[in-house]
Order: C-alpha cells, then structure tokens, then sequence
C-alpha cells in the first residue's frame, strides 16, 4: 500500500462552480467562450463527474484569473494498492 495524492472529481467540480460565480460567469458564458455546442461538459465538471482536459483547464485558470492548482481539489491522504 502506498499513500498517494488523487483527484477529488466532486471538489474540483464545487471549485469550478465557485470560481465561474465569482467571476460573473454563466455556464452559458463558459460555453461561448470554448465554443462548446452544448454545455453539457461544463455541467459534468460541476457535478464531478468529468474533468476538463489539460487544455481546458489551461483556459479556465486564465479566465478565472488562477491557476490550475486553484480549480483541481487534491485528496493527499488516499492508499492505493500498488503491485509490482
């Protein structure tokens, strides 16, 4: 067993949220901005059950005005089985 970091997916998703109010933004807003079809990638993020890619976590740090560390939630203390 071994400690290692992992991606909590549903506070990443609460961050996102956070961060788009806190700038002024709709989902709609967001959606124009990646030129989405539908946004229902954006909702995914927010409700934990994607992630953005690298690209588009690049975009969003830039438009929140944060980095990416700011919007992905990292759980420190999680044991995974590692076997060799």
């Amino acid at each position: 067993m071994c400690n290692v970091p992992t991606i909590d997916m549903t506070g990443t998703g609460r961050n996102i949220v956070k961060l788009r109010q806190n700038a002024g933004l709709s989902v709609k807003n967001l959606q124009d901005i990646f030129g989405f079809a539908t946004p229902n990638a954006i909702y995914k993020w927010q409700k934990g059950m994607a992630m953005p890619t690298v690209d588009n976590l690049i975009i969003l740090a830039a438009i929140f005005g944060v980095t990416v560390d700011d919007i992905i939630a990292v759980n420190i203390c999680s044991t995974v089985g590692i076997s060799a």
